[in-house]
């Protein structure tokens, strides 16, 4: 039987949480000590610690927007918006610290950009975005404002899902002999002989591989052309370990999340010697290419 599975919601963070936008600039910079204090948004730092802004996507808002405590931290932090003009950056109070990609620190990163995405088109940065200031992020979205605009624009009411096809390659290389008199052939002059073996080998291994490409091609190929006409956009990654043949990200316009599921599952159901594996919604992470270039804030 054909198998087709999907993953919802922050279970699993995808691969390509770090393919965002990404600040060229280091904001980690430690500043004096100073004593406990309320910043407004219900975030305390602590005595001696320097605090800054984790920057989780970039949003489209005319107002300050509150989402509450969703944020990376041992206590879920309380994440809200700093805008500018008619976008805004959706951040959370963090220390000023490398950030490490634990899971629990990238699913919350990804808990974010899920719960805002309900509702806003997103740009999401990647993991570990830490500004120092609120004027940090002000100078990144005057300075990138023109390009975080053209994105949105671009990007509206539309979604990432992520599509890994896999198949048993035992399976495969039977069904190659059966359908492959000259691999065939082969098998049974090896299976036969008594003494060396290491050229009829080497031929086979290379007609067994020729022939698993080339089925590998093919059925990427199909699945692609099948799901053409209900995404807007898709990229093909490079596929991870032998088992895996089809390693895709799609873009699909909001309108078009159940024609998309539908037609994955009638796909999947047509080839009953392969595994699909599909995740999201997810912001547009392989869709995204925004290269930030900012200047160090001076301290003063």
């Amino acid at each position: 039987m054909p198998e087709v599975k999907k993953t919802t919601g922050a279970k699993k963070p995808p691969p390509s949480a770090k393919k965002a936008a990404k600040p060229a600039a280091a904001r980690a910079v430690k500043s004096a000590p100073r004593p406990e204090s309320d910043d407004g948004n219900g975030a305390t730092a602590k005595a001696g610690e320097a605090r800054g802004k984790y920057v989780y996507c970039v949003i489209q808002a005319t107002e300050p927007l509150k989402f509450g405590s969703l944020g990376i931290g041992v206590e879920p932090a309380d994440v809200h918006t700093v805008n500018y003009k008619d976008i805004a950056a959706v951040v959370s109070d963090t220390p000023i610290e490398v950030h490490d990609p634990t899971r629990e620190n990238v699913l919350a990163h990804e808990r974010v950009n899920e719960t805002v995405m309900r509702k806003h088109t997103v740009i999401p940065m990647s993991f570990g975005t830490v500004f120092k200031t609120r004027d940090d992020i002000m100078e990144l979205l005057r300075s990138a404002y023109d390009a975080f605009h053209d994105v949105l624009v671009k990007m509206e009411d539309k979604l990432e899902f992520g599509l890994k096809v896999l198949w048993d390659r035992d399976v495969m290389v039977r069904e190659i002999e059966r359908q492959d008199e000259d691999v065939r052939r082969l098998k049974q002059e090896i299976s036969a002989q008594k003494g060396s073996t290491y050229f009829a080998r080497m031929q086979y291994g290379r007609l067994v591989d020729a022939a698993l490409q080339a089925h590998s091609e093919k059925y990427v190929a199909e699945i692609f052309e099948g799901l053409r006409d209900v995404a807007v956009a898709s990229r093909a990654n490079k596929p991870i370990g032998d088992k895996m043949i089809m390693n895709a990200a799609f873009l699909v316009s909001r309108d078009r999340e159940a024609a998309f599921d539908a037609r994955v599952k009638e796909i999947g159901a047509r080839f009953d010697k392969l595994t699909f594996k599909y995740t999201g919604p997810w912001p547009p992470y392989n869709f995204v290419n925004i290269r930030l270039k900012l200047e160090r804030a001076k301290e003063k």
